[in-house]
């Protein structure tokens, strides 16, 4: 039996992100984990109202999602913590731009996406980002043959229930693959 947890959300672990915009031209990152793939090439981004960064992101109507690996949990703990407002988070990282040029991304992160703002979800309290993938830049190092191989990217995650971040587990099972052992039960 089951114990009822009333409405909560456990879609967890997340990728921790950060997700950097221009604002009066300089950059600027937010740690955001509340992120999800919306399509193939599009992506959407939460955020409480009034961030230095949505205000960018409004701004500019593009923006960067940086996926930072567990080296950078320190860097990106404090981004979570420290207002643009009152600190130039941007020195923290080697910042650099891609095609679009208005939407700043971290060099240390080992896979960034420069994105167009598409659509913005008007909520209360918070906004909802959607943004169209222009380009995606990656580290070559966690590219063998070219392909992303996500244990050598070792991307930060976290769980609000314990308020902790935390690391990839080795690969379990082959997707598209994993279901025909159990098929038979369907017959």
């Amino acid at each position: 039996m089951k114990i009822k947890l009333k409405a909560k959300n456990c879609l967890y672990p997340m990728p921790v992100v950060l997700v950097g915009a221009l604002v009066k031209g300089q950059p600027n990152y937010f740690t955001a984990t509340h992120v999800g793939i919306l399509g193939f090439n599009t992506l959407a981004v939460s955020m409480s109202k009034g961030h230095q960064t949505g205000l960018g992101i409004h701004e500019n109507k593009t923006f960067s999602v940086n996926l930072p690996s567990v080296d950078l949990v320190c860097e990106v703990d404090l981004c979570g913590m420290v207002s643009g407002r009152h600190a130039d988070k941007a020195r923290l990282f080697e910042t650099f731009y891609g095609d679009l040029k208005t939407a700043p991304m971290v060099q240390q992160c080992p896979l960034c996406m420069e994105c167009r703002l598409v659509q913005t979800l008007d909520y209360p309290r918070h906004e909802v980002f959607i943004g169209e993938i222009a380009a995606t830049h990656g580290d070559p190092k966690v590219m063998p043959n070219g392909v992303v191989d996500y244990a050598r990217v070792n991307p930060l995650l976290f769980v609000m229930e314990d308020k902790g971040y935390w690391q990839l587990g080795p690969r379990l099972a082959t997707a598209w693959a994993a279901g025909k052992v159990v098929k038979h039960k369907l017959a």
